[in-house]
């Protein structure tokens, strides 16, 4: 009996020692293994890369990876209580693998036809299933879904800038469909809207489109993206992205015309001047017409060119062209200034 005992106590001490001289890193734990769940509130501080939660064990710092499981709570704003299952990192960090909220969210009916892309800062009003947005507009406020796409971005902070698509639901409320950090991560941001031709009344901070359902009025501001429909001249045929703002008018996200491919024309840069002049109603995406105390001139829209000091062209609009002549003997502008 005291032989067995003896032979336990050896191979216990030859574990102690195979234990500390092994690699460190063989002792580390998979950053996927769960080796905890903690509960606690989320606290001021918390950003897209680290969450800061509050425990009744103390405050903790908890790392977010790109693989981390949010689905099951998208929104991180301080006082929001939550579940997260931890790793530890070879960094000696904790690492959340799934975070949970106490709240789940519901889903309701949506009008597909009324989807539109909005952008905004998520506000820290936000709280469960409803997001604050601020937008040039207002504040808006959408219901988030427990299918809303979240392929764009795994989790929402109060603070960054969001592009979230959205459509009306049976309940009144705009409903995020799909949201996303980038212009063009949220579904549906260019694509959707209602398409019709530009009316007479057209300003270059109000566009009045001619539809099927009839005659529709859309605020052009600072946030309108008008790098795809810049010519809003009488009869053109454009897609208009837009939502509703707090001063009840509707607001042009994005506005979409057809436009030609570049072409492979040569560029003569000796051959630069600038020319002033009336935007002509017949001037489309792809060709500029242009009034001029010389006369009438054509100007190709096809080479990468800016547009200062307003966001669309409208007919009657006064503008500094700065042109240049191509192989195909057109004048390309490549930089138009509204006067």
């Amino acid at each position: 009996m005291k032989k067995d005992r003896i032979i336990k106590l050896c191979m216990t001490i030859c574990l102690i020692l195979g234990i500390s001289v092994m690699p460190i890193n063989q002792l580390e734990v998979k950053a996927n293994e769960i080796i905890a769940t903690v509960q606690g509130t989320i606290s001021s501080g918390t950003t897209s890369d680290m969450l800061r939660l509050s425990t009744p064990q103390g405050n903790m710092e908890i790392k977010l990876d790109s693989d981390t499981d949010a689905s099951a709570c998208k929104i991180l704003l301080p006082g929001k209580k939550i579940s997260v299952s931890v790793s530890r990192g070879s960094d000696s960090y904790l690492h959340a693998v799934k975070i949970t909220s106490e709240t789940q969210t519901s889903s309701t009916t949506l009008d597909a036809s009324t989807t539109v892309t909005v952008k905004g800062t998520l506000s820290d009003k936000t709280k469960d299933d409803i997001l604050y947005l601020n937008t040039s507009a207002g504040e808006m406020q959408i219901k988030l879904d427990s299918n809303t796409g979240m392929s764009g971005c795994s989790y929402l902070v109060a603070g960054n800038t969001y592009f979230i698509s959205c459509a009306r639901g049976s309940d009144a409320y705009m409903h995020a469909i799909s949201i996303s950090d980038t212009a063009g991560g949220a579904k549906g941001n260019s694509a959707t809207g209602v398409t019709g031709t530009v009316g007479d009344s057209t300003k270059d901070n109000l566009l009045y489109l001619s539809t099927k359902e009839g005659e529709m009025q859309f605020v052009i501001d600072n946030d309108t993206d008008t790098s795809k429909g810049m010519i809003l001249t009488p009869g053109n045929t454009v897609t208009v992205s837009f939502y509703r703002g707090s001063d009840a008018y509707l607001h042009a996200s994005a506005i979409v015309a057809s436009k030609n491919n570049p072409s492979a024309v040569q560029l003569d840069t000796s051959s630069i001047v600038t020319v002033k002049g009336t935007v002509e109603r017949e001037s489309n995406e792809n060709l500029l017409y242009l009034s001029t105390a010389q006369g009438k001139m054509e100007l190709k829209l096809d080479v990468l060119f800016t547009l200062s000091n307003c966001k669309a062209l409208v007919s009657g609009k006064k503008v500094a062209v700065t042109c240049v002549r191509g192989s195909d003997a057109y004048m390309h502008a490549i930089n138009i200034a509204a006067e």
